[in-house]
């Protein structure tokens, strides 16, 4: 692997938790609620706790609010 490839994949890293970081804030302030209907009423410092995992798994978090349901869920 040269320089440019290690490069490549640093700067496709940081843009996916730079993302994920963007989405998982605005899902904490705004649609934590939309997807646990018991997280309406959550405190900041545990938004903020559950805020790494949001920012990781943004993509499935996404399908979640979008109303996409795994198929143990759709009973």
């Amino acid at each position: 692997m040269n320089a440019d490839t290690a490069a490549m994949i640093w700067l496709a890293l940081g843009a996916y938790l730079g993302l994920g970081l963007l989405i998982g804030l605005g899902v904490a302030a705004f649609g934590l609620a939309r997807l646990t209907p018991g997280a309406a009423h959550m405190p900041w410092r545990v938004r903020l706790l559950i805020l790494p995992g949001l920012a990781a798994l943004w993509p499935v978090v996404l399908l979640r609010l979008a109303g996409v349901r795994a198929p143990e869920d759709r009973t």
